[in-house]
């Protein structure tokens, strides 16, 4: 093994416990512990304590409110307390918790050269990473962050003995090599774990960006850095600094298997408080509703997002629709480019690699269209290069603010004043030009077979890859009959100002609109090839079915239906389902502006001032208060308001043999929800360390990140206004996701065997499990670990306010 492959090795090892960040304009909720997950989870967030520096478990006043509120069940905390032999009160425990929570408090001192070297880096890095907001970019990255760091170093001075790039060594590698000359072999991992949490929010960046593809990464292929590259930089700026190599104290985990702290006994119990609630909640009703059998109005099939919840029940309220949940990308794992576009996003879940490239094609028939659109938009792209050009050009800026200040003025004061009136504006302008759906449709058809058309990715999909799209979405879902309207609806949000509007559009996605994927699914759907195909296999779509695309605003609750190539013969159908998705509306914005502590007189209005108004630090929730993943039919959740808590998966098991399905969304939607439920855990248990701090003293740097402040490290989590009611007030209630699955535990067994992480996630207690056995009189059982299961103690009954389960964090 040569010298430079141990190095490798070692970074390698130290990079597993950093977690990935994703940039502002594709923000991916994520586990920030993700590399902690192959260990208990108390574990786990006292390692990361040693580490970052962050707190893992609520504050005692979280644990206390939620007690008081009665979201904590008494005989189910005096339970887990006097398995460990536990025999204190729990106000007497909430106060030794306290007390512990304000030592922690107290500010600890940092080393001053340690800091410096942390500013530096952060100062050369938001240069080298920027993407595209700086006038004067850094020279010669091309050529990679350590060379050009190298060629510019002697210019700074804050870094002693550099007079010259030859002071430094050629590469990165021997820069390390110069460093670590003093320590054996066997210390280099710690070192390089120590570094590396340092800085988390950029080496989490730089992580995310040198894992990926290139081809889907502009800034990568053309800039690269690596974690090697960093690595070299940082402990030749520590060394030349005299600034600590190797961390102080003792390296190995903080807690042992044993030592489980009592905030973890207090978490377990509230968890299980709301997991009997919840099962108490979905235990399937045997009696059919009458009709049940009717063949609805029309089929919504929208994302598992929690926000889906709400609209789904107040569209089903509405009329006879059937609403099912599946994964937001549509099971489409594409690179998608936009015909307005220039660059191409990842339009599916981080986990799953992209298979095709689409792009928006023109219709000949819609060349009127097209033509005002692209006037449109022209003529914006020119007016906005123009006044980027006059605030930013040395000689002319001065001027440009001295003429223009009326107008700016005039501007912000509508703005500011009313919001509402500018979202009508931009929505009069909206209806005025056509959109690219009403003259462009995605191009799915392969050319040729070898047809290449971006890096290693073919151009569209063959008849095959078509019909196990459709016929996946079918099987996973568990459909055996269809309306004469289906419709997949994507979603996305609206808002003003918010550096993190991307978290609040399609995590499955990969924050990215959800629109795209359903036009795809929805014209593979309306193939009569695929559709002929599909009934060979079984599946028998009726000749007047007829596959719409939409799109849910999750800030507003609008539903666009795309509907421009829809038949005559369901003109009635489509307008009926208009108007009533109109009144699911003003139900699900009246409910939403409530949760908000806004007037729910007029829901519509207040989600379109929240949508416009550049000030409006809390646009929407987005997936706040998520707890809970119920995979089964709507039957399991039909009419309980669950208060847009729970990831609802649609899934029959009887339509599931072998467990395929079921298989794929265990291994899927249920690992990529326990990302988004541990970013906002971790978030909202300490917001400082895991997520961003307020969005009232948050600098965007580079189009990448967010600083607090003016400078240090990129922020990696979710602003304290997603998460929290009021400065001391989490709205989020910090819970582990709990699954639900109606199945037969045999087969879940199965899954759980043949996938060791997943089952080394629940074995670890980063999700809880519950499955509602059909086999067994849909009989409750809890996974405890090692593939063993707990009965449920709860007996059978009616819910007669399930809003308990739904309760927020007053």
């Amino acid at each position: 093994m040569t010298h430079n492959t141990t190095l490798d090795e070692s970074i390698d090892r130290a990079a597993d416990s950093v977690g990935s960040l994703w940039p502002l304009h594709s923000f991916v909720t994520a586990n920030p512990l993700s590399g902690l997950e192959d260990r208990p989870f108390h574990r786990a967030v006292s390692e990361a304590e040693r580490r970052l520096g962050g707190r893992g478990y609520p504050r005692a006043s979280v644990f206390e409110r939620a007690w008081e509120d009665g979201r904590i069940d008494p005989e189910i905390l005096a339970a887990e307390l006097d398995a460990h032999g536990i025999d204190e009160t729990p106000e007497a425990l909430l106060t030794e918790m306290a007390e512990a929570d304000a030592e922690s408090d107290s500010a600890s001192e940092t080393d001053p050269e340690t800091d410096a070297v942390d500013r530096i880096l952060s100062k050369w890095l938001s240069v080298f990473l920027d993407q595209g907001n700086a006038e004067w970019a850094m020279p010669d990255r091309e050529a990679g962050f350590y060379a050009a760091w190298r060629a510019v170093a002697p210019y700074d001075d804050e870094i002693p003995g550099c007079d010259a790039p030859s002071d430094l060594p050629d590469t990165p590698e021997a820069a390390l090599e110069a460093v670590l000359s003093d320590y054996s072999q066997d210390r280099w991992v710690p070192i390089f774990e120590h570094h590396l949490a340092a800085l988390p929010g950029w080496t989490g960046f730089i992580k995310q960006r040198a894992d990926g593809d290139c081809d889907a990464d502009p800034w990568q292929s053309t800039y690269p850095i690596s974690l090697t590259e960093y690595l070299a930089v940082r402990l030749t700026v520590a060394d030349l600094l005299d600034a600590p190599i190797e961390p102080d104290g003792d390296d190995g985990d903080a807690a042992s298997e044993d030592d489980v702290p009592l905030p973890e006994l207090w978490l377990r119990a509230w968890e299980k408080s709301h997991r009997d609630r919840l099962v108490e909640v979905a235990s399937p009703d045997e009696t059919p509703a009458d009709g049940a059998d009717a063949r609805p109005a029309a089929q919504l099939v929208f994302c598992i997002d929690t926000r889906s919840e709400i609209i789904r029940r107040h569209i089903e309220a509405t009329g006879p629709y059937e609403t099912h949940g599946y994964a937001g990308f549509f099971g489409v794992p594409m690179r998608y480019q936009g015909y307005d576009d220039d660059t191409t996003i990842d339009a599916c879940p981080p986990i799953v690699d992209p298979q095709h490239y689409v792009t928006d094609r023109p219709a000949p028939d819609e060349a009127d269209s097209r033509d005002a659109h692209d006037q449109w938009s022209r003529l914006v792209a020119a007016g906005r290069k123009h006044l980027k050009t006059l605030k930013s050009n040395v000689a002319a800026a001065f001027t440009f603010v001295e003429g223009a200040g009326t107008t700016y003025g005039a501007a912000m004061a509508t703005r500011t004043l009313l919001p509402a009136a500018v979202y009508d504006g931009l929505t009069a302008v909206d209806s005025a030009v056509p959109g690219t759906p009403e003259f462009a449709a995605p191009t799915l058809d392969r050319q040729s077979e070898h047809e290449h058309d971006h890096g290693d990715l073919p151009q569209g999909m063959t008849l095959e890859e078509k019909v196990t799209y459709a016929q996946n979405a079918f099987e996973l879902m568990g459909w055996e009959a269809f309306a004469r309207l289906v419709v997949f609806a994507g979603h996305a949000s609206h808002t003003t100002n918010n550096p993190f509007d991307s978290s609040l559009d399609c995590g499955a996605c990969a924050g990215n609109p959800g629109g795209p994927n359903a036009r795809v699914l929805a014209e593979i759907c309306n193939d009569e090839a695929v559709k002929d195909e599909l009934r060979d296999r079984g599946i028998d779509i009726p000749d007047d079915t007829v596959f719409l695309a939409a799109e849910h605003n999750t800030t507003t609750d609008e539903i666009t239906l795309f509907d421009g190539e829809a038949p005559e013969s369901h003109a009635d159908d489509i307008e009926r389902l208009r108007e009533d998705l109109e009144t699911a509306r003003a139900g699900a914005t009246a409910e939403r502006a409530d949760s908000m502590g806004a007037d729910t007189d007029d829901g519509v209005r207040e989600t379109q001032r929240r949508a416009a108004d550049w000030a409006e630090t809390r646009p929407e929730w987005g997936l706040a208060g998520n707890a809970s993943f119920v995979i089964g039919p709507r039957e399991l959740t039909d009419g309980e308001d669950l208060d847009g808590r729970a990831f609802l998966h649609s899934y029959d098991w009887t339509t599931d043999p072998d467990g395929e399905a079921l298989e794929a969304i265990m291994t899927g939607p249920l690992v990529v929800t326990q990302w988004i439920n541990n970013q906002y855990y971790f978030a909202t248990v300490d917001n400082a360390v895991y997520g961003s701090g307020s969005k009232v003293t948050q600098n965007p740097v580079g189009n990448v990140g967010v600083y607090q402040g003016n400078g240090g490290d990129l922020m990696t989590g979710l602003p304290l206004q997603s998460l929290y009611a009021d400065a001391d007030r989490p709205y989020h209630q910090p819970l582990r996701l709990t699954a639900v699955i109606h199945a037969p535990v045999e087969r879940v067994n199965e899954v759980l065997r043949e996938h060791e992480q997943l089952r080394q996630l629940l074995d670890n207690g980063w999700i809880q499990l519950t499955v509602l056995d059909p086999e067994q009189d849909n009989a409750p059982v809890h996974y405890e670990e090692d593939l063993e299961w707990e009965p449920s103690q709860l007996e059978p009954a009616p819910v007669e306010t399930p809003a308990v389960v739904a309760g927020t964090a007053d």
